[in-house]
């Protein structure tokens, strides 16, 4: 009798959300038709996924909430011997095997009552508010909504057909293409041209406007209700001038379809960020410009984290450390404090904090620790100072135009900075980056 092999543990693509990625296939482009019912928080649907398989492939999986349910698939036409779906996976089993490089159209009928993923950071996903629904992707709530490789890694272009109720505004990322009214419920269908990571793609439905703001080189558009336009109005009068300032500052603005902030009628904990779309929560709305320095923040992130994705959880500090530095940039820029200013605030800040995080690989639990956002902001204030304002923003608009739409490791970024200095930037990148102490701050006074 042969013993039997024994399983070793199933790989990972990123050890910060083991559980999510798939491998064999590559992801090139999702087509999602969906009807939504908000009263009863019900979804339908189907995706139809554009692959090519990496190996040859007689099995394979996507990433999808346990709260949905499956009642089709097909595979270029044809049905799976079998397909299962369990523990947030689903399953498929061909009756051929595909060869590497072969094409592969797969189609999956599914609905139920969707809901948030839980997480070490909270609930994340597809949520409904008290009359529509949000999706708050980041790191891996796509699955809530809709069968995906949810990695950041894979990049992919959509189109959303989105039914819902006609009192409702329903919006996702990209171009609307058409808004059709029949019997009741209005079909919205959207664009998303640019290769675009899943957790990145949102569902904003609401008793909500659109409507186009002042435009600086760059569409700009509010999603919102009716209550909160005067508030609207004052609170993000400013936000042309920050789309000037990034786009001198940090190169051309990475969509050709424009940016839209909404605002929920429900408060938020925290804004976030989407492809092209910022989603703040009405206490953001306040007609006290409190939510300024956050407004800055997110719309840097289109640049930050949405054209150029870290590639890796770990590395999220290339998102966050520099959506928090464009803060520090903008209220230089604006009037408030200089960047010095704000550098040494939080170094201070991050002195009486604890010393347990490496800035590269902070783990997954503190991924999102403002120790991360700060440390990062910090780091990149002192190459600035290292490298002077010409080279380092220089250096910015080499970053994202090199990396336009595709994804990125740190190593990229310290090896691209190299070239902006004469001088060895390894200590810096060593004392800031990889140990857990924190560097001496040393800046002109």
């Amino acid at each position: 009798m042969t013993p039997s092999k024994k399983k070793g543990p199933a790989p990972v693509i990123d050890p910060y959300i083991p559980t999510n990625g798939n491998f064999g296939y590559r992801v090139s482009r999702y087509e999602i038709d969906l009807e939504y019912k908000v009263a009863i928080n019900r979804l339908a649907g189907s995706v139809t996924i554009t692959a090519v398989t990496l190996a040859a492939l007689r099995n394979f999986t996507l990433d999808l909430s346990d709260a949905l349910a499956v009642t089709k698939v097909t595979v270029n036409g044809r049905r799976p011997a079998q397909f299962k779906l369990s523990q947030s996976k689903l399953h498929v089993g061909l009756t051929d095997t595909l060869p590497p490089g072969a094409a592969m159209s797969i189609v999956v009928r599914y609905g139920g009552s969707p809901r948030p993923i839980r997480s070490y950071w909270g609930d994340v996903g597809f949520e409904e508010l008290t009359e529509g629904v949000l999706v708050a992707g980041q790191p891996n709530g796509a699955a809530s909504w809709f069968p995906c490789d949810d990695h950041p890694s894979a990049k992919a272009s959509f189109a959303i057909r989105i039914s819902t109720e006609s009192p409702y505004y329903a919006l996702a990322n990209g171009k609307l293409l058409s808004r059709r009214a029949r019997a009741g419920m209005t079909a919205w269908t959207y664009e998303q041209a640019e290769p675009t990571s899943t957790y990145l793609m949102t569902l904003q439905i609401g008793v909500y406007n659109r409507h186009r703001m002042a435009k600086n080189g760059v569409e700009m558009y509010a999603v919102l209700p009716d209550r909160l336009r005067r508030n609207f109005d004052q609170d993000f009068a400013d936000q042309p001038k920050m789309m000037k300032l990034f786009v001198k500052l940090f190169g051309p603005y990475p969509l050709a379809t424009g940016y839209t902030v909404v605002i929920t009628d429900d408060d938020l904990e925290i804004p976030l960020e989407a492809q092209g779309i910022s989603v703040f929560g009405a206490n953001h709305c306040d007609g006290e410009g409190s939510a300024e320095r956050l407004i800055a923040h997110e719309l840097a992130h289109q640049w930050f984290g949405n054209s150029v994705t870290a590639q890796r959880w770990r590395h999220i500090w290339l998102h966050e450390g520099f959506a928090c530095y464009a803060e520090w940039v903008w209220s230089e820029h604006s009037g408030g404090r200089s960047a010095d200013e704000w550098a040494r605030h939080y170094y201070q800040r991050l002195a009486d904090s604890p010393k347990d995080m490496v800035l590269a690989d902070p783990g997954a639990r503190d991924m999102f620790d403002d120790r991360v956002y700060k440390r990062g902001a910090l780091t990149l204030h002192v190459l600035r100072r290292r490298v002077g304002d010409d080279n380092f923003f220089a250096l910015l608009r080499d970053w994202t135009a090199r990396h336009r739409h595709s994804t990125v490791v740190t190593d990229d970024f310290t090896g691209l900075a190299s070239n902006y200095t004469n001088k060895s930037l390894r200590p810096l990148w060593a004392a800031w980056l990889y140990e857990k102490e924190l560097p001496t701050l040393d800046l002109p006074t």
